[in-house]
């Protein structure tokens, strides 16, 4: 399923899933993801920070007071004894499947950072979408932005995603 993800993008997932376990959730919601991308752009150690970090960067969201933000809000769920593999909400398929529709609406060949933060922002009624539209971030800018980031970072890599 994830074969397609840039490196950056299949740690946000797995951060995503660890993170949920961590909290003793029984579920990713988006909220996981988004913790995610703000671990993987605040901590990465890679020379190149994953677009989504860059994108956030450019409309001035700083990323360790996101993650408190993001940690508060899974402090208060209900624990669960831990399993391998976590189940994933509805609202985090659409955001996948989102992710996805981005990466070949923008022709990339991949689904990097760039289009899990945009696919987070697509659902209005994920937990992640609402704190980021209260962080001020509005779909089209953070698109036009992804537009021209994206080719610079992952160095020209577009084509159909197939």
């Amino acid at each position: 399923m994830f074969e397609r993800f840039t490196e950056h993008a299949r740690e946000v997932m797995s951060l995503a899933n660890q993170e949920a376990q961590q909290f003793g959730h029984e579920f990713i919601g988006t909220e996981h993801i988004l913790w995610g991308l703000a671990k993987v752009g605040a901590n990465h150690d890679s020379p190149v920070p994953g677009v989504a970090a860059a994108v956030l960067e450019h409309f001035n969201v700083d990323l360790k007071p996101l993650r408190k933000e993001v940690e508060t809000l899974l402090e208060g769920r209900p624990h669960v004894e831990a399993t391998e593999k976590l189940a994933q909400t509805e609202h985090t398929k659409n955001v996948i499947r989102y992710a996805v529709e981005e990466a070949r609406s923008l022709h990339h060949n991949y689904v990097g950072t760039e289009h899990l933060l945009l696919g987070l922002m697509r659902d209005g009624k994920a937990i992640s979408a609402k704190v980021l539209t209260n962080l001020g971030l509005r779909i089209d800018a953070v698109r036009e932005q992804v537009g021209r980031l994206s080719p610079a970072i992952h160095n020209g890599a577009v084509g159909p995603i197939e």
